[in-house]
């Protein structure tokens, strides 16, 4: 699903969305649920991308569904696989998720783990601004590219209402309060679009503004 020039929402990954960005170098933005290897690089082909053009995969964050073929692709791709330092020991399986999370990842031990991840080091790789905005878990980003935010879980798209992620299960956010700092931190930028894990990319006119009242009000 082409969403801006040179800027995809890979279908193969609904549900949990992954992104691909065609820069100076071509970059992927999470990998999905687990099991969709081939079908992510089917799509990634029928856009004339070859694997190897991958150069960097960018995680927002440690959760199953945004890192369950960051292992696999980074096999198929040699691409370097990239997360805040934060959620890298809950990637290579040394630290346990909490709450549900922990039940989840361990109903998928089959799930391939990656043998590198290395910590973003800058605030910014090729034109991508990395935004640290901690809170759904403590080393969750969210990246900018031009005019279009990669939200991760930071927030989800409810049939054209922007929403935090809900924390009725235990586990589910780290730290509310960080996340609704994080939700605030990221208002003071610019972006037209705003392309959640869950739930369709947005194009944005007063959503974000509805979203800051809605936490306000809570």
């Amino acid at each position: 699903m082409k969403i801006e020039e040179n800027v995809y929402a890979l279908k193969s990954t609904k549900g949990s969305y992954a992104y691909l960005i065609k820069d100076k170098e071509t970059i992927l933005i999470d990998t999905g649920q687990p099991g969709k290897v081939k079908n992510i690089l089917k799509e990634i082909d029928s856009i004339n991308i070859k694997p190897k053009n991958i150069k960097h995969i960018l995680l927002t964050h440690h959760d199953v569904d945004h890192i369950g073929n960051a292992a696999l692709l980074q096999e198929e791709t040699g691409a370097t696989l990239w997360a805040l330092k934060e959620d890298i020991p809950y990637i290579l399986g040394d630290k346990s998720r909490p709450g549900l999370k922990k039940i989840v990842a361990g109903l998928l031990m089959r799930v391939k783990k990656p043998e590198k991840v290395k910590a973003y080091n800058s605030q910014e790789i090729d034109d991508i601004k990395i935004i640290q905005t901690p809170g759904h878990t403590p080393g969750h980003v969210s990246f900018l590219y031009k005019d279009i935010l990669f939200a991760g879980d930071l927030v989800r798209n409810d049939k054209g209402v922007l929403k935090k992620i809900p924390s009725f299960l235990p586990g589910m956010n780290a730290d509310e309060e960080s996340l609704k700092e994080s939700i605030l931190k990221v208002s003071e930028y610019s972006f037209k679009w705003v392309c959640p894990a869950h739930g369709e990319p947005l194009k944005v006119k007063d959503e974000w503004k509805q979203l800051l009242n809605n936490i306000a009000g809570n």
